[in-house]
């Protein structure tokens, strides 16, 4: 695959002969994702290398979430260890934009996407430290922590406020799951 990103339509044509590797959360990943796709959070990546690797011989890898931000830094990750791998465009979001249906499991537990967790927990904190700034001064740097944070985040690409609720146990794959997940890759391919 040459290219480094697909379109969701693009996706979608080719759908039979991609490998789809979906990695936002566990919990992200129940509450809806392409059927199909296997689900490696990008957290775990460097643990599938050698998988991903065998899999890439045998066909093309796409690399989804759900807005693109982190299946793009995922294939940052394979390109570094020589496994060619695209990104979908606008991840599940664009997905189902365009009219692409998402496999929801019927016992998928309902978790927030990480880009809604990372607003909720950082609004939080900012009215937190807003609130308790009124009676204590000292407290508002919490508000200006976050929004610092925020402001690194936009910039640089990466959210650290993510990475610490990813691994929350709501966010986390059962052991089983991923070891379940590298194995039909490893026989399949797919």
């Amino acid at each position: 695959m040459t290219a480094t990103s697909l379109a969701p339509d693009q996706a979608y044509a080719r759908l039979h002969e991609l490998t789809i590797i979906d990695v936002r959360t566990p919990g992200e990943y129940a509450s809806g994702h392409i059927a199909g796709a296997h689900n490696i959070p990008v957290d775990r990546l460097d643990a599938a290398v050698p998988v991903l690797k065998s899999a890439a011989e045998r066909g093309d890898l796409v690399m989804v979430c759900a807005s693109g931000a982190r299946s793009a830094q995922a294939c940052a990750t394979l390109t570094a260890h020589g496994i060619p791998a695209a990104s979908l465009t606008g991840g599940t979001t664009a997905w189902s934009r365009h009219g692409h249906d998402l496999h929801r499991p019927a016992d998928a537990r309902g978790v927030w996407p990480m880009d809604r967790q990372v607003r909720f927990v950082a609004g939080s904190l900012v009215l937190v430290g807003l609130a308790v700034g009124q009676r204590r001064s000292a407290a508002r740097w919490l508000s200006v922590g976050v929004a610092g944070g925020l402001v690194y985040s936009a910039v640089s690409g990466s959210c650290a406020m993510a990475r610490v609720l990813a691994k929350l146990p709501l966010n986390q794959p059962r052991a089983t799951d991923f070891d379940d997940t590298l194995a039909a890759l490893a026989a399949t391919g797919q």
